[in-house]
């Protein structure tokens, strides 16, 4: 009798707590399954790493074309890219926004003043220099596009070329993804801390308490002895 009250209680429990799953694995599973097409694939993740974090894939947030979907990060995006890059190299841990801000400074004025001559003198080799620095420009910024991807294991294209396109043809919309990629899943020197929502499956029966993240239960599923 006692043990069929305690199994009554235990699955009582199991009925009226939340499930809280956290946002960013449920959207790295999802990325797996896309990626990889078979559930099985994780299983071979989850035996070679053991736990999720060496198989994790996560997402950019939202395309490169949704730029507008910040305002304020577009509009620094747009009128002062030079901030922009350099605050996300600092979230990703990849040196200071002074430094990698200032690099940008220097390529953009060279290409810029390059540019500038060469309407004015109308001499080619000016018109050179402008394309050349500022084709040195987008492979800076493609290149630690592709870091930050390969550091975060983020899902998208395995190649640098096309990471060093989209700074060439539209460079602030991709900074603008960047930028909302680090903040949203709250990075801070090269730490991925994971974005803060979360999804809860179930009813939730005890009065106001904050919600938290409780670990799965192990349920038994042996047959019982007769």
């Amino acid at each position: 009798m006692a043990a069929v009250v305690v199994e009554e209680e235990e699955r009582e429990r199991l009925i009226e707590r939340v499930a809280v799953l956290d946002f960013d694995k449920l959207c790295s599973t999802v990325a797996m399954k896309t990626n990889q097409g078979k559930w099985n694939k994780l299983e071979e993740v989850y035996d070679d790493g053991g736990e999720l974090g060496g198989g994790v894939f996560r997402m950019w947030e939202g395309d490169v074309l949704e730029c507008f979907d910040d305002r304020r990060l577009v509009l620094q995006s747009s009128f002062c890219p030079w901030y922009r890059f350099g605050e996300n190299m600092r979230l990703a841990g990849f040196g200071s926004c002074f430094l990698q801000g200032s690099v940008y400074i220097i390529l953009a004025t060279i290409a810029l003043c390059n540019f500038v001559a060469f309407t004015i003198t109308k001499k080619p080799c000016f018109l050179y220099l402008a394309v050349a620095f500022a084709l040195t420009l987008g492979a800076y910024l493609g290149i630690h596009r592709s870091k930050m991807r390969k550091k975060f294991n983020i899902k998208g294209s395995d190649s640098s070329l096309d990471d060093c396109i989209s700074h060439l043809m539209c460079p602030c919309c991709t900074l603008a993804q960047e930028s909302r990629t680090l903040e949203m899943n709250n990075v801070h020197d090269g730490t991925w801390h994971g974005r803060g929502d979360t999804m809860c499956i179930g009813t939730y029966v005890e009065g106001v308490k904050a919600f938290e993240l409780i670990p799965p239960l192990t349920v038994s599923i042996e047959p019982s002895k007769p």
